[in-house]
């Protein structure tokens, strides 16, 4: 059963505490933002499939493009009409009606939507790791900890995709201090996260298992990285990376129990 599923994901967004809890926000924020721009990302590809939803991007309900005519079961509309009340802003309100409306739609006529990755994952995931996004006077868009400027939908379409967003994977992005990523020049690894924190520099190798090692705790002929031939990567190279390095997928995440 994954997580995903139409009577799942109301229970996933209803077990959350939306006005956040700050310390758990600013715990996640790298992959807070890693997941948020994942999710701009796949929303920029989703309107390109159905352009009239282009001028609705980035917070739309897709449904309302991909299937008009598409109703919720009574059961799931009760659901998330009870949940919708209890939403901070409509931002947010939208992409939770248009997660468990797509979620249910794919469930029941898959032939109906293209072949493209989930759109709302990323998002919900974003949700569970610290809670909302508001939207700031100045337009830009608080994520607790971090500010982001939205720019133009085409500007996410050539991002690469982040594919791999098990718990494993995006707690391995999340760590204190000013972060700088590199690897090897051919880009396939190892991943060195260069970590400056109180004015002192950490280096830290990600090992298969994604656990973080401080360099100087690995013998030089291991680490397969020379300073003179790393590579600097942002964070979305990164977190694909670090995605590519999970030795197996991750097994569905379970429904919790009502």
């Amino acid at each position: 059963m994954h997580g995903n599923e139409p009577y799942c994901l109301p229970i996933r967004l209803r077990a959350l505490e939306w006005a956040g809890d700050w310390d758990d926000a600013f715990g996640h924020v790298k992959s807070r933002r890693v997941l948020f721009r994942e999710y701009l990302r796949r929303a920029a590809v989703w309107a390109q499939a159905y352009p009239e939803a282009k001028a609705a991007w980035p917070f739309f309900d897709i449904t309302a493009y991909a299937a008009p005519e598409f109703r919720l079961s009574h059961t799931t509309e009760a659901e998330l009409k009870a949940l919708l009340a209890r939403l901070p802003s409509g931002e947010v309100r939208t992409t939770c009606a248009g997660a468990v409306r797509l979620a249910e739609l794919r469930a029941l006529d898959p032939a109906a939507l293209p072949d493209l990755p989930d759109l709302y994952e990323p998002l919900v995931l974003f949700y569970e790791r610290g809670g909302e996004f508001l939207r700031e006077s100045s337009g830009a868009l608080d994520l607790t900890g971090v500010s982001l400027r939205l720019g133009a939908r085409s500007d996410y379409l050539g991002n690469p995709p982040v594919t791999q967003l098990s718990t494993t994977v995006l707690d391995a992005l999340d760590a204190d201090g000013r972060i700088t990523y590199y690897t090897a020049e051919d880009g396939q690894g190892p991943l060195l996260r260069r970590r400056t924190l109180r004015g002192a520099q950490h280096d830290e190798l990600l090992t298969r298992y994604l656990h973080w090692e401080a360099t100087s705790l690995i013998p030089a002929d291991e680490t397969e990285l020379k300073e003179a031939a790393l590579t600097e990567l942002d964070e979305l190279r990164a977190a694909r990376l670090t995605g590519a390095m999970a030795t197996a997928a991750s097994p569905p995440t379970p429904c919790p129990s009502q």
